[in-house]
C-alpha cells in the first residue's frame, strides 16, 4: 500500500474527529488558536496511536490469517465506512459543549479513534510502513480537526454529516480497492 492510499485512509478515519471538532467549534462562543490546537492534538495523537496499537495486534496474528488478509481489510474498512454513513444519516445529535478538559477530550479522542484501531489491524496484513502511515494519520487528523473547530465556530453544523458520509465512502472504496487488487493480483 502506497502513501497515497494511506493518505486517503487517513482522511477517512479523520472524519469522525472532524465532525466532533465541528461540534466543539460550534459550541464555543469564540474559538481560540490554543483551544483548537488542544482539540486537534488529542485527535491526531489518538488516531496515530490507535493505528499503531491495531498494527501491533494485527502483526501478532499475522501468521494465522495471511491467506484471508485482503478479506479482513475489506470487511473492516467496509464495516467502519458503513457505520460512519449510518451515523451521518441518523437524526441523533451529539452533545455539544465548550469543555476541553482532559477527561472530556480523552473520551472523545478514544471514541473517534476506534476506527483507526481497525485500520491499523488491516495495515498489519498489507505492505505498509507503519511509522510513515501513523505519521500521515496523525498529521492529517490534526490538520482536519484544527480546521473542524474553526469551521464549526464560523459556519455551524451544516458540514458535520457530510464529512462523516464522505469519510465512510472513502473507507469503503479503499476496502474495495484492496480486495480487488488481491483477488485479481493487480
Amino acid at each position: 500500500m502506497g502513501i497515497i492510499e494511506v493518505f486517503f485512509i487517513s482522511i477517512g478515519v479523520a472524519m469522525d474527529a472532524f465532525a466532533v471538532s465541528i461540534c466543539k467549534g460550534l459550541s464555543m462562543k469564540k474559538t481560540s488558536i490554543k483551544k483548537s490546537l488542544i482539540i486537534a492534538s488529542y485527535f491526531g495523537i489518538f488516531q496515530a496511536g490507535m493505528a499503531l496499537i491495531g498494527f501491533i495486534l494485527g502483526k501478532s496474528f499475522e501468521n494465522f490469517v495471511t491467506q484471508i488478509d485482503h478479506w479482513i481489510a475489506f470487511i473492516l474498512l467496509a464495516f467502519i465506512g458503513i457505520n460512519m454513513i449510518k451515523e451521518s444519516l441518523s437524526k441523533d445529535e451529539e452533545g455539544k459543549n465548550d469543555d476541553i478538559s482532559f477527561k472530556t477530550m480523552i473520551i472523545l479522542a478514544i471514541a473517534t479513534s476506534i476506527d483507526s484501531l481497525a485500520v491499523g489491524i488491516t495495515f498489519a496484513f498489507l505492505e505498509v510502513k507503519i511509522i510513515i502511515a501513523i505519521t500521515i494519520i496523525g498529521i492529517t487528523t490534526f490538520l482536519i480537526s484544527y480546521l473542524g473547530t474553526i469551521i464549526g465556530n464560523k459556519f455551524g453544523s451544516r458540514y458535520e454529516k457530510k464529512a462523516e458520509t464522505f469519510g465512510g465512502i472513502i473507507l469503503i472504496l479503499m476496502g474495495l480497492k484492496i480486495l480487488i487488487e488481491h483477488l485479481f493480483e493487480l
